[in-house]
């Protein structure tokens, strides 16, 4: 197996060119960005279960109007792919920075606009049309954020430490989780349910607004990455167009330049989409289905569920960084190759302890599961994604994979085991099986996929 190849910083790391401050700065930018993308799709989520069927859809049929908030949910994630490439397209012609400041900006206007839209009862159909018009709206901002804050932080991070600084998109997710549900929780017990459905509800969603203030803050004053600028075919902060690089590079004889422009990138392309389809196929089956299977199956209490998730997002505070920090010490590849091979191997066992249906089982397997087969992933690929492509397209492939393979993913499914699920009367052996092959897919691509640590992020070719 490869070493990984690590490059120390030095006088022609475009790295070097930034000082620890604006290091700092970029970090915390991505994070915020990354907490308030979760953070806005938690609210919603948790208003949809709760609140917004009464609020916003006729109350002549409940089931219906509980199913319409639902959709609404879901045309979000309908109009993620969409955004991400319309922003990392723009990302990779004029910067990283300037297009993460708009779609920070856009995501938190709609989440802010949310908590002011009229109700069905005062406006009529309306009222729907605008809740899903915002939906919209973040869905577009939020397509390219995640990946444009992996993106960022791997192009401003020193080449030993890219790992365990890009975690930091990774811990944005618990963080922004866990606001939202600490903060509908709060507000579940102090308001009465007539007063929650009445006024309360708007609270969070307003809220959201200083998080967001303060995100644009930060990102107003953020510098461009380094390796942006270091770019051949970025003149004036702007890159230039196909035929422009091309005939710069053959006047200046830049061999790397010339050979990307020949390449095609469907294996680097093909290898982020199954990390990302392991990775994001995991997180549906585990963060979404299994709660569903722990509740509805196995009939234990909701709050069973519920508390499992909020443990494992604390424990996912060490996972997270450490396996970042384990990427940097060994390699993506290895470190890949090593997380997948043990998620295949505690699938079963912490099935079993699950499906027991014995809470402090229930707990144990959970936890192990979620921070192994998912949050372990996750902390690299926000790195290894963009590792994978070379300085020209990075922003745009990152966010196509990323985005394409989630959708298949983590909207096929839990549709998929909920069906299996209940046609094999409540056997968990389908969830097993898609578990592996979910897992299987990450594998496969880890290893077919070349080191990609410590890579030069300024070559325009991809690392494969």
């Amino acid at each position: 197996m490869s070493e990984p190849q690590t490059t120390a910083p030095a006088v022609d790391d475009p790295t070097a060119k930034r000082s620890v401050k604006d290091l700092v700065r970029a970090a915390i930018s991505g994070w915020l960005g990354t907490a308030l993308e979760f953070m806005d799709y938690q609210l919603y989520s948790l208003a949809a279960a709760l609140v917004f069927a009464d609020l916003f859809f006729s109350s002549e049929n409940p089931a219906v109007a509980v199913v319409a908030a639902m959709a609404t949910y879901g045309v979000g994630y309908v109009a993620r792919p969409v955004g991400a490439f319309f922003f990392a397209r723009l990302g990779d012609k004029t910067g990283r920075t300037k297009v993460l400041f708009y779609t920070i900006l856009l995501m938190g206007l709609a989440t802010t606009l949310i908590g002011f839209l009229p109700t069905y009862n005062q406006v009529g159909v309306l009222a729907p049309i605008l809740l899903v018009i915002l939906r919209i709206a973040q869905g577009f901002g939020a397509g390219a954020e995640i990946s444009g804050a992996g993106v960022m932080l791997a192009e401003y991070a020193p080449a030993k430490r890219r790992g365990i600084i890009a975690s930091l998109v990774a811990l944005g997710t618990n963080c922004g989780t866990l606001l939202a549900s600490a903060i509908w929780a709060i507000l579940l017990v102090a308001y009465s349910e007539q007063e929650v459905i009445d006024w309360a509800w708007r609270i969070p969603f307003i809220g959201s607004a200083i998080i967001m203030l303060f995100a644009i803050w930060v990102r107003f004053n953020l510098k461009e990455t380094p390796v942006f600028e270091e770019r051949d075919d970025v003149v004036d902060g702007k890159a230039l167009s196909r035929e422009e690089t091309i005939q710069l590079a053959t006047e200046t004889g830049d061999v790397r330049t010339l050979e990307a422009m020949e390449r095609k990138p469907w294996k680097a392309f093909s290898i982020a989409l199954l990390l990302r389809f392991g990775q994001a196929g995991n997180s549906g089956m585990i963060q979404t289905y299994l709660i569903s299977y722990i509740t509805v199956v196995l009939l234990l209490d909701r709050s069973i569920g519920v508390n499992a998730v909020i443990v494992s997002s604390l424990v996912a505070f060490i996972t997270v960084p450490l396996s970042g920090w384990l990427g940097d010490r060994f390699g993506r590849k290895r470190m890949y190759i090593v997380w997948a091979v043990i998620a295949l191997i505690i699938i079963i066992p912490t099935m079993l302890m699950i499906s027991s249906g014995v809470t402090l089982q229930v707990f144990i397997g959970y936890v192990v599961l979620h921070n192994l087969a998912v949050m372990s992933f996750a902390s690299l690929e926000n790195l290894t994604l963009p590792e994978l492509f070379g300085a020209r397209n990075r922003y745009t492939f990152t966010a196509m994979a990323r985005e394409i393979a989630a959708i298949i993913a983590t909207g096929a499914g839990p549709v998929i085991a909920a069906a299996w699920v209940s046609a094999v009367t409540g056997s968990f052996i389908p969830i097993i099986i898609m578990l592996f092959i979910f897992t299987l897919s990450a594998l496969i691509a880890s290893i077919w996929m070349p080191e990609v640590a410590g890579r030069d992020l300024t070559d325009p070719r991809d690392a494969i």
